[in-house]
């Protein structure tokens, strides 16, 4: 069974900082990528970031490439997202979800990749002007 546990939203001025945190149980990350997806109220669901079971590359959506990084660290089973230069529309309700290990590509390109199937219980990001 997998299970993801998000942390580390909260509320933040526009062009602060934070670092979301994805808690997987033991194993998970040797066997999934992990995703980043992300919803806001009246837009469609946003795949925003991706790191692969399989190599380790990591991979963007164009809407956040450049200002956000993410990295896993498996001693501690919890991969990251660190957000920089935060801006109103990154306000969302943030999701760390289980995929593929060959797919990692899909998760930033498509609205629904196949695969992505655990889902973490997300974590609500706001970001004032």
């Amino acid at each position: 069974q997998v299970q993801l546990v998000e942390s580390g939203g909260g509320l933040v001025q526009s062009g602060g900082s934070l670092r979301l945190s994805c808690v997987a149980n033991s194993n998970v990350l040797e066997h999934y990528s992990i995703a980043w997806f992300r919803q806001a109220p009246d837009k469609e669901r946003e795949g925003i970031s991706c790191i692969s079971s399989h190599d380790g590359s990591t991979h963007y959506a164009d809407s956040v490439k450049g200002r956000f990084t993410i990295s896993r660290d498996n001693a501690k089973n919890t991969v990251y997202l660190q957000m920089e230069g935060l801006r109103s529309e990154d306000t969302a309700v943030y999701y760390c979800v289980a995929g593929p290990p060959r797919r990692c590509h899909f998760a930033v390109t498509m609205p629904g990749p196949p695969g992505y199937d655990y889902w973490g219980q997300g974590t609500q990001v706001t970001v004032s002007s």
